[in-house]
């Protein structure tokens, strides 16, 4: 049966087994977390919906992050494994995704989403003295770098994607629909100056290659009918900030280890473009391709060497604290 989409279970249908019964095994708890934005853009405070598998006994918590045109239901699949695996797992919506409400989506910028990860990662381990570990997907494997790299309070990083977009043309022009996009992307900042152009909104699918989400073209195709996600539109002053948001060059990283779980079959994103920059990190960094995955890793066998690599990571930090 097809759920509605942006439910929890929506997308937990396209994992293999046995991953798809254990997963419908995973209890996802809607929350809500009140994001105190100190941005005048945003106009106070923003509702942040949250989706959470709770495990007390738990030793280890995992902040999953979505990337552009997801939300916290489009990666739970991924949510549901890291449940398996014995992490509590938090799941939000980024504002202008899912079910997270701000007064004025044409108003938020990347910048928005930086500043609300690091506050959420303060207020998760300020309650909460269990190590957390911030795994993001997609876009959000930059968002999660650089949150550890600001906060001092993560454990550990796991990526399936680490795309410079502004320092790489490389990275730009992976995420652009077309090569023709890419190369305009220094023009994006001075559209966006203009205060009406920057909240003009338009659909995510006419920028980026949505139809590359997934080897499966029934889950690409669900993400593409999704409202609450890929089938959304983004702003011009999302998308400027975005592309020419400058992240602390990998040498001077200044984090946690990073794990990269690249799919080794994406045709969104090259994996050479990840692994470029992660080898450059100056922490510890461990880089995997999972085997015959695309850019949302849900298959075989490629989901378990993910789950594998996550139980590693899990054992090595449980034995450091």
């Amino acid at each position: 049966m097809i759920r509605e989409s942006g439910t929890s279970d929506s997308y937990l249908r396209f994992l293999p087994e046995p991953w798809r019964s254990a997963a419908a095994g995973v209890a996802a708890e809607s929350t809500w977390w009140a994001w105190p934005s100190s941005s005048d853009r945003l106009c106070g405070r923003v509702d942040v919906h949250v989706l959470r598998a709770r495990r007390s006994a738990a030793p280890l918590r995992v902040l999953l992050l979505h990337g552009g045109g997801g939300h916290s239901a489009l990666v739970w699949p991924v949510g549901a494994i890291l449940a398996n695996e014995g992490f509590e797992v938090l799941a939000p919506d980024l504002p202008q995704y899912g079910r997270t409400r701000v007064a004025d989506r044409g108003r938020v910028r990347y910048r928005d989403w930086v500043d609300l990860v690091c506050d959420l990662v303060t207020a998760e381990t300020d309650d909460d003295p269990r190590p957390l570990v911030v795994f993001g997907a997609s876009l959000g494997g930059m968002l999660a770098y650089e949150v550890a790299d600001r906060t001092g309070r993560v454990a550990a990083v796991v990526a399936t994607c680490l795309l410079d977009l502004a320092g790489d043309p490389d990275a730009r022009r992976a995420v652009a629909r077309t090569s023709a996009l890419g190369r305009l992307t220094p023009l994006l900042p001075v559209l966006a100056r203009v205060g009406v152009l920057a909240r003009v909104r338009f659909p995510i699918r006419w920028v980026a290659p949505m139809s590359a989400m997934s080897l499966d073209p029934a889950l690409a195709q669900a993400c593409l009918d999704d409202r609450l996600g890929a089938g959304s539109s983004v702003s011009l002053g999302f998308l400027a900030d975005l592309m020419t948001h400058p992240v602390r060059a990998p040498e001077e990283y200044r984090g946690p280890r990073v794990l990269l779980v690249h799919p080794a079959a994406d045709s969104w994103t090259p994996p050479e473009v990840s692994a470029r920059f992660a080898r450059r990190i100056a922490a510890r960094t461990d880089i995997h391709l999972l085997t015959g995955c695309g850019h949302f890793p849900v298959e075989q066998p490629g989901v378990d060497e993910l789950a594998a690599h996550l139980r590693a990571l899990a054992a090595d930090l449980v034995g450091e604290t």
